[in-house]
């Protein structure tokens, strides 16, 4: 078996237990429902309450792209965030391996001319912010959503994991030069971290600078809030309709769930685990399994087709296929893997220059 063969291989066993994962998540949910019930919830959904979440999805879209571009430090310019982020959502919901977040690093890290790597640690701050947000929403409606005393230390203990995980970022961009030192120290003594942490160590940290400047930080959050006010706004929305009963505190913890649920392995667009998520969360607050399941396709359908929508226009708009947007991905992803055949000595980032 030659050297590609083996690759291929290996990216099919690495994309297997997720694709299983999807494929178990959708039995259960579909095992669950009832069919009848589930076109009645479908027929349920009103035009007003759809119209008014594709308008909010839109509006939330922009407040992600704030978010991020002040994360960026305003390197680059919002529209350009908007459609690469866009972009990136476009490539997780069609391909495994969540490859969207790769995408947008090599993308916004081209354009900006700030490399992937300073990119990619952009991402994690937002993605850590994200976390924080699901984890406080978690820790305000879990004990009310099961209504059990052990709720309430369950959903503290994983808002501090999460508070720690962000110190720790924090610290790393505190002492951001005596950081990349010790790796390097640590680099001249093994050989995997020489070839795989050294060369990009700079880079990551760089990235992190924004957390260094306390009012760009907070603006960055304010906009993270904004976007999840939205969202739960809109998960409250499309709620009214198949559950009139429903709290508005309901869409916050159906809203934690998912964001918590979809961090597990599985297929492109977390098809199925997306819908158990959502399914469990809203059984647990009384909502017929059918009733449930029309919500979370809904929800499901309406976000990739509006975040689709705008991918493509992102394509377009720079030039891009859908088929070149995969290659180049591919090509990057290929690229920083040969790093590791290089000789310590000879070294580089090939796609963080």
């Amino acid at each position: 078996m030659n050297r590609e063969d083996r690759r291929g291989r290996r990216t099919w066993l690495q994309w297997l237990p997720g694709a299983l994962i999807s494929v178990v998540a959708l039995f259960a949910v579909f095992r669950l429902a009832n069919w009848s019930d589930l076109q009645l919830a479908f027929a349920s959904i009103r035009p007003l309450n759809l119209t008014i979440a594709i308008v909010l999805t839109i509006i939330s879209l922009f407040t992600r792209a704030l978010a991020w571009w002040t994360i960026l430090e305003r390197k680059s310019t919002v529209p350009r965030a908007f459609f690469i982020i866009n972009e990136g959502y476009l490539l997780n919901n069609l391909f495994p391996f969540r490859l969207g977040e790769l995408a947008r690093a090599i993308f916004m890290g081209n354009a900006s001319g700030q490399g992937t790597f300073h990119v990619l640690s952009t991402i994690v701050i937002e993605r850590a912010l994200d976390i924080i947000m699901a984890a406080g929403l978690l820790l305000a409606t879990l004990p009310l959503a099961l209504g059990m005393d052990w709720a309430g230390p369950f959903a503290w203990l994983i808002l501090v994991l999460v508070l720690l995980g962000l110190s720790a970022l924090y610290l790393l961009a505190r002492h951001h030069e005596a950081v990349q030192a010790w790796v390097i120290k640590v680099g001249s003594k093994n050989r995997l971290v020489d070839r795989w942490v050294v060369p990009r160590i700079g880079s990551l940290l760089d990235g992190l600078a924004v957390m260094r400047q306390p009012r760009k930080f907070l603006q960055s959050v304010f906009w993270i809030v904004v976007s999840w006010v939205i969202w739960v706004l809109i998960y409250y929305v499309m709620l009214l309709p198949i559950a009139p009963q429903a709290k508005y505190w309901w869409s916050m913890f159906i809203d934690s769930v998912l964001a918590l649920g979809i961090a597990v392995p599985s297929a492109p667009a977390a098809l199925g685990v997306f819908e158990a998520a959502l399914v469990g969360a809203l059984t647990l607050l009384g909502v017929n399994a059918s009733a449930a399941l029309a919500y979370a396709i809904a929800m499901h359908f309406l976000q990739f087709v509006v975040t689709g929508i705008f991918g493509f226009w992102g394509l377009i708009r720079d030039g891009r296929s859908l088929s070149t947007l995969f290659q180049d991905v591919q090509a990057q992803s290929k690229a920083i893997n040969e790093v590791d055949s290089h000789p310590s000595g000879e070294a580089h980032d090939p796609v963080d220059l």
